[in-house]
């Protein structure tokens, strides 16, 4: 009788377990038991690391030493100084964050966007052009846009840059030339941004003036804001362009007449 109970036991134990489930088999003709357990979540895939040669074109074109001729260029900034709109570090970094939320920042980068998209299409790159220059609020921002753009593109050519006509806008040839060369475009949305923001923190060290270590404070404060801008604009349309940075676009033009001036906007 004991053999039988310690069976019997057995049995239990066996029964009351928790039993993994079993999957269909080929072979089965349906009578296996399904799997009912929630199937594995995948974790997101992870944004791609740019290759060491996208990054080192990446830093080359973008690097203060590219001969654009950035640094002649305030973005207005020149006349929002001598007004008295930006007097010190928190007033930079607000008046900055406006630019890229909601004026150059934000409209230059789907311009980049679309124009990286449009790499290999010369008919497409040439209307993104057109619509860049025709969106330019000022004539000082028209021609900082198409100086630095030519600009760009002859110091690019060492890397074969790609057959665009010189009177390109500097967004739309960045864009252009990152796409023609697979650089991923998420990774040259922010570099672009940050670029923007870094030379118009140089030209405010100048202007106001303010100590380097005050500028680079700025520099890592619109970090987030960089960021947020680049992925918001990832799925943004030509339509969405436009802006809101009403004083920076009227900075833009009160420049042109400003009585003594530095830089060329």
């Amino acid at each position: 009788m004991r053999p039988a109970a310690a069976t019997t036991i057995i049995t239990i134990t066996m029964t009351d377990a928790p039993t993994p489930p079993l999957p269909l088999r080929e072979g089965d003709g349906g009578r296996g038991r399904h799997d009912q357990s929630p199937a594995p979540r995948k974790p997101a895939a992870p944004h791609p690391h740019p290759s060491p040669r996208a990054l080192l074109r990446l830093l080359a074109w973008l690097s203060p030493a590219f001969p654009t001729g950035a640094f002649a260029y305030s973005h207005g900034l020149e006349w929002a100084v001598e007004s008295g709109d930006v007097q010190d570090g928190p007033s930079l970094e607000a008046w900055l964050r406006d630019v890229l939320a909601h004026g150059a920042g934000r409209s230059d980068t789907i311009l980049l966007r679309h124009a990286h998209a449009a790499a290999h299409d010369p008919a497409a790159l040439a209307q993104i052009t057109e619509l860049a220059i025709a969106t330019s609020p000022a004539r000082e921002r028209r021609s900082e846009a198409l100086d630095q753009g030519r600009a760009f593109l002859l110091a690019a050519a060492p890397w074969s840059a790609t057959s665009l006509p010189p009177r390109t806008p500097y967004a739309v040839a960045v864009g252009a030339l990152a796409g023609a060369h697979g650089i991923d475009a998420d990774d040259t949305a922010a570099a672009y941004l940050q670029t923007f923001a870094a030379n118009l923190i140089s030209a405010a060290v100048r202007l106001v003036p303010l100590g380097q270590t005050t500028g680079l404070r700025v520099l890592a404060a619109l970090e987030p804001e960089v960021l947020a801008i680049a992925a918001a604009t990832a799925n943004a349309t030509l339509d969405d362009l436009g802006g809101a940075a009403f004083r920076s676009d009227l900075a833009a033009m009160r420049h042109e007449t400003q009585y003594t001036r530095l830089f060329r906007s």
